[in-house]
């Protein structure tokens, strides 16, 4: 294609696209940003604890129906049942358990019988939140990081606050209590939130307007029906990536509008709240750092309150206890039960055959980078570098393949509905079960070498 008919088709994408992409989002968003706005300067008034759990119940709740209308009475009930459940044993020193027992039992049954399928998946995300605030509160009352049961307007506040209850992130107890007491508004806070705004509209344009046209209109690749199968999983997996990067970044400037994730130090206040790291992404050295850029407060929440509880079990079943759990609280959706548990096979058996590499070698060639003091002699060598590089091509080939059923253009009620079993194994096959061989292959020559 010549270069005055891709200008000619990259304008008129931009008018028909990107203009259009850009103000829906902004018409759908704008309400949550003022929102948050309202709860932060509720937060930097003086007014007596009390009423600001309040005030954040009630703005929280009212974001909810601006998204969800009615269906905010099941997110409702899942958070009084959850402070009911902990109110119940709060003398039990298992709480954590039994609570996660609960939440899972309703999330099923709530999927299954009480609601239709399309309007679960609407508020999943929502339900997901409060289920992970509601278990992270009761394993710290268990280990006495928070010292006794929040009150009701405590806990509803906590559950239900705006920064975080529509697109995340998760945030810990304390991290609420924080932004409860209030720090000074200041242009770094504005800033930094209309930075992770931006950061959220570009994302949704690549995702949207760019990806699902990457060859050969942006990337001048061709080939035949084999390769290009791999190029259009390639678009895919990619516009599927932005996807999950737009509503991060966007959980990123909700979560710091309404006044939590800062750090201080000394007396200087940094709003560094970060959720997702495109870069480790789109450019890995392993599926380790891959699945824990991919959504950091999840990746943090998994590995504090389920996977160190299931490590006892060993390192393997509690990675798949991990991603199992990851699965259900995501629902009972296929596509992503396959996806998560794929990536649990895929991360365990890169780990344990780069750490036996790297042993036999004397290489820094493991999962994570080696820290300044490690004992391997062979650090920047080209060879290793290559090997990481290797690694890392390996890893943009699993995403590829992961990625390749989330289809940008697939019917809009089989994407709200969740992709059918047969989707998946249909595009998977159409892949000849690629990755899942490769899995298989690296897992073998693992055992091979020990």
């Amino acid at each position: 294609m010549e270069l005055t008919s891709k200008l000619a088709v990259w304008q008129q994408l931009a008018e028909s696209c990107g203009l259009t992409t850009l103000q829906q989002s902004l018409q759908q968003v704008w309400v949550l940003l003022l929102l948050c706005l309202t709860c932060r300067l509720c937060f930097s008034v003086g007014f007596v604890p009390v009423v600001k759990h309040v005030v954040s119940t009630l703005v929280g709740m009212y974001g909810l129906f601006v998204f969800f209308e009615l269906h905010i009475l099941w997110v409702a009930l899942l958070s009084l049942l959850c402070y009911f459940i902990l109110l119940l044993c709060r003398h039990s020193s298992s709480k954590g358990l039994f609570l996660s027992a609960v939440v899972l039992i309703y999330l099923l049954i709530g999927e299954l019988h009480l609601v239709d399928v399309v309007t679960w998946h609407k508020i999943r995300g929502s339900q997901m939140v409060v289920a992970m605030k509601a278990i992270s509160l009761a394993f710290d009352l268990d280990r006495r990081t928070v010292s006794s049961l929040p009150s009701l307007a405590e806990f509803l506040g906590y559950v239900f606050f705006i920064g975080s209850v529509v697109f995340g992130p998760w945030i810990s107890f304390s991290c609420y209590k924080r932004a409860v007491d209030g720090t000074k508004l200041s242009w770094s806070w504005l800033g930094s939130s209309f930075l992770c705004l931006m950061k959220s509209q570009i994302c949704l344009l690549v995702s949207t307007c760019i990806a699902p046209y990457l060859f050969p209109l942006f990337i001048p690749v061709y080939g035949n029906s084999v390769s290009q199968k791999w190029l259009h999983a390639y678009e895919n997996a990619v516009s599927f990536h932005f996807s999950n990067y737009f509503v991060g970044h966007l959980s990123e400037a909700t979560s710091m509008l309404a006044g939590s994730c800062f750090t201080e130090e000394k007396d200087k206040v940094r709003w560094d709240m970060s959720v997702v790291k495109p870069l480790s992404v789109e450019m890995p050295r392993s599926m380790v750092l891959v699945v824990t850029s991919w959504n950091i407060p999840v990746s943090v929440w998994l590995k504090t309150y389920v996977f160190k509880n299931a490590v006892k079990l060993g390192t393997f079943p509690s990675i798949l206890v991990t991603y199992t759990a990851s699965a259900l609280l995501h629902g009972l959706s296929f596509h992503l039960g396959a996806v998560l548990l794929s990536l649990g096979l895929i991360t365990y058996v890169e780990h344990v055959l780069r750490k036996r590499l790297a042993s036999i070698l004397g290489a820094c060639i493991q999962s994570r980078p080696c820290n300044s003091g490690c004992s391997h002699p062979h650090k920047k060598n080209i060879w290793v570098k290559l090997l990481n590089l290797s690694f890392s091509f390996l890893v943009i080939f699993h995403l590829t393949y992961l990625g390749s059923m989330f289809d940008p253009g697939a019917d809009e009620q089989e994407a709200e509905e969740g992709y059918a079993a047969i989707h998946t194994i249909q595009r998977w096959s159409e892949l000849n079960w690629a990755s899942h061989w490769a899995v298989l292959g690296c897992w073998v020559f693992y055992r091979l070498i020990l």
